[in-house]
């Protein structure tokens, strides 16, 4: 009878470590799936390490950072990572964002020259100055502009001047420059491109349009530029819109719509970094049109395919979305 039981004893022992072995087993074969899977990856530990360090260990990870600069109280950290989010170890999917604290080294003691600067740059700039979550230097709105020889957006003036000592949070004062007042350019040659070519002079001369569809005609080539008003080597001032006639393409895709995007935008004081972009249903990312632009009235020709998204950004911030319809 002992020996019975004894032996009962071994079998329930072995069972019980080959329970044991296999939900180990199975344990390690589900981390090693969540950490191996094509969508997921561990968040790996870059505080305290050099930004470009940690950027490259982030980068091996594919994820991507978030990156915001925060003054501290000494000089040696400049360049480190202080903190991260989410934290290391963290599964998540890859092309996940990963915020980074980076120190900007010691608190700035005096007001820097900001005269001849773009104005663009000095307030993401500006935004990236926080010591103890309180920001150091603020723009303070509406900016006021004048008319000048210097580029547009160019930081003409600033109040307190360069030098004058930080004892506290800052309010800065900036006159920009609005450009020349009717400044003369000369229009393009656009007619007789197609539409992708006439996107891309328009956005490398930033010129303001404004763009027209009519039916395709016999002996035409489809979705080309047919007509311009004014015509090229036209001298006109720079808010002259040039307007520009495009025919209809020859033939659609099943799904697929030509359609004229049009949005009205608030004036601008000088062109700012207008980009019109698509997301297809694939979700490919198609940009469309990336130009210097005023504001106003604003039109773009398409060719996509229906229920893709129409996203327009300024100054790389989305300020409209539409989903293409019949």
């Amino acid at each position: 009878m002992e020996q019975y039981a004894a032996n009962h004893f071994k079998l329930f022992v072995v069972m019980v470590t080959g329970l044991i072995i296999f939900v180990g087993i199975v344990a390690v074969l589900i981390f090693f799936v969540a950490v191996q899977g094509a969508e997921q990856t561990l968040v790996p530990e870059v505080r305290g390490k050099d930004l470009t360090e940690a950027l490259l260990e982030l980068q091996t990870k594919e994820l991507y950072p978030r990156i915001q600069l925060r003054y501290s109280h000494s000089s040696w950290d400049r360049g480190q990572v202080l903190e991260q989010d989410p934290k290391a170890g963290t599964i998540v999917k890859a092309g996940r964002q990963i915020r980074l604290v980076v120190s900007h080294g010691v608190m700035l003691n005096r007001i820097e020259n900001f005269i001849g600067r773009s104005i663009d740059d000095v307030r993401m700039e500006l935004q990236t100055l926080v010591f103890s979550g309180i920001p150091l230097l603020a723009m303070k709105e509406p900016l006021m502009y004048e008319f000048s020889q210097e580029i547009p957006g160019t930081i003409l003036q600033q109040k307190p001047e360069p030098g004058t000592d930080i004892s506290g949070p800052v309010s800065l004062e900036f006159v920009v420059s609005r450009g020349q007042e009717n400044a003369v350019m000369t229009v393009p040659q656009l007619a007789g491109l197609t539409l992708g070519a006439a996107l891309e002079r328009i956005g490398r001369t930033g010129i303001v349009f404004d763009f027209f569809l009519r039916e395709l005609r016999e002996g035409e080539r489809g979705e080309m530029v047919v007509y311009q008003d004014p015509p090229a080597g036209t001298s006109v001032t720079s808010n002259n819109p040039v307007n520009l006639v495009v025919n209809m393409p020859a033939q659609l895709d099943d799904g697929e719509v030509f359609k004229l995007f049009v949005y009205t935008m608030p004036q601008n004081p000088y062109p700012l970094p207008v980009r019109l972009e698509a997301l297809l249903p694939s979700e490919e990312r198609v940009q469309l049109i990336n130009v210097d632009y005023p504001g106003g009235r604003l039109t773009v020709p398409y060719r996509l395919p229906l229920n893709s998204v129409l996203i327009l950004s300024m100054m790389n911030r989305e300020i409209y979305r539409e989903i293409v319809r019949h």
